[in-house]
Formats: C-alpha cells, structure tokens, sequence
C-alpha cells in the first residue's frame, strides 16, 4: 500500500475543501492511505510542510493542493513560481515524489472551482510515481 502525505492550501478554502475530498477519494480509490495531512495558510507555504511530511519514513510520496487566482498584480505568478520549484526542490533532495496539485495562476475563483480535480490529480500522480520508481 502506497502511504501519502497530504498538503492543502487554506487559501480559497471553499476551493482547496473540495479538492482535499477528491484527493482523499482518490487515495481510497487506489488503495492509498493518506497518512497524515497538513494544512498551510497558502501555496506558497507549501514546500516546507511537503519537505516535513517527505522526511518521514513512512511517507512515500506527497501531494500537494492549493489554488492561486489572479489579482491586481503579477502576485499570483510570483507566488505559483516560487511554490512550483520550492516543491521541485523538495523531491529532488529529498529523493521523494511530491505531486503538484496546485490550480493557477491566471484564473478567476470561478476558474478555481472548476478545478477541483487537482486534487485527484496529485494523488493519482503521486500513486503511479511511486510505483513506477
């Protein structure tokens, strides 16, 4: 059985809710166990709770949800780069899969909610990797 670490965004919590239950789902329907979740303020604190959960033994992978929308300024864009190398990072040194399940940047909330298979997404990612490592 593939044991995961699980990471959500409380940002956009009526988004990132949803896309946990899919993600939980999903394990279920894999035969996964979600062994431990993990919820940050938003994407961009994403890395260092992967990097927590990634450190444990019997963690094999980690999937990460959140979603980003689009404001007034590039902020979305800064903050899907930084998360999306901060947890390239992290599986690299860390020699574990950490999936990313996180939606955006450039998209609306109502974008957003229609998103919310990224949660099922990540965890599925995260299966197929470690099985095929």
């Amino acid at each position: 059985m593939v044991s995961l670490g699980l990471v959500v965004s409380r940002f956009n919590r009526e988004v990132t809710e949803q896309m946990e239950e899919r993600a939980n789902e999903a394990a279920a329907d894999r035969g996964a166990e979600v062994v431990e979740t993990l919820r940050v303020p938003g994407a961009y604190d994403a890395p260092l709770a992967a990097d927590r959960l990634a450190r444990r033994d019997e963690v094999d992978a980690v999937a990460v949800v959140g979603t980003i929308v689009t404001g007034d300024t590039d902020h979305d864009q800064v903050i899907a780069d930084a998360a999306a190398q901060g947890l390239t990072d992290v599986s690299l040194d860390r020699d574990t899969p950490i999936t990313f399940g996180i939606s955006g940047p450039g998209m609306s909330g109502a974008e957003a909610r229609e998103r919310v298979d990224k949660g099922e997404e990540a965890v599925n990612a995260a299966v197929e990797l470690v099985e095929e490592l």
